[in-house]
């Protein structure tokens, strides 16, 4: 299983794209921006894109969301079920404050945590971390951990938002320092990390339990 980063713009935030090397089936992860970029990878790698997975549903990671569900008609688009009304609504998901034409999505499929599903031979498990968002998720496959705006490098995402809790953040962020300390974090902005190095030197991570 690999991986390519796209750091999208305006906001800075990492778009990922999944791929099997053997079947060339590929996910897309919070698409926040740069269309053309996005399209361009999966069509140079001559990869299929079978599902789009939102970490959280915040505009900045949403951004042409419309545009990558118009083009690829058969694409399974997959968010937490507790994200349900951060997805749907504007007032929660901030797309109105920034301008945006398409503000309201539904999921073809919500899942809950611990939940897993399978790209070729590849099992991604679905971990529920609210804190960012109401329904914020990890996805975990073999040595990846994609965090969204829950964990990043030295730090984590906001909880002042619509729907954000720092009480669900804490324990989020303990749930997360449970696992392999070699468990290599993709983060939805900035630099990639461990779970090793944010449990010894993030200092939101310190006391937990």
């Amino acid at each position: 299983m690999n991986y390519y980063t796209i750091e999208t713009m305006p906001f800075g935030e990492n778009c990922y794209i999944l791929y099997d090397d053997v079947t060339n089936e590929c996910i897309i992860i919070d698409p926040g921006g740069d269309f053309d970029k996005i399209i361009s990878f999966i069509s140079k790698k001559n990869l299929i894109p079978k599902y789009i997975i939102l970490t959280h549903a915040h505009a900045d990671h949403i951004g042409v969301l419309q545009e990558l569900l118009d083009k690829y008609k058969d694409i399974t688009l997959i968010a937490s079920m507790p994200e349900k009304k951060v997805l749907k609504n504007p007032m929660y998901n901030l797309t109105t404050r920034f301008g945006m034409k398409y503000t309201s999505f539904d999921a073809d499929k919500y899942v809950n945590d611990q939940d897993t599903m399978k790209i070729g031979n590849h099992e991604l498990e679905f971990i529920i971390t609210p804190g960012h968002t109401i329904g914020s998720m990890c996805i975990k496959v073999e040595n990846f951990l994609f965090t969204g705006d829950t964990l990043f490098a030295g730090s984590i995402g906001r909880t002042d938002l619509p729907s954000g809790s720092y009480e669900d953040m804490e324990k989020s962020l303990s749930k997360l320092m449970k696992f392999d300390e070699n468990l290599l974090v993709l983060p939805g902005h900035g630099e990639s990390s461990t779970i090793g190095y944010e449990k010894r030197h993030n200092p939101f991570t310190r006391g937990l339990q």
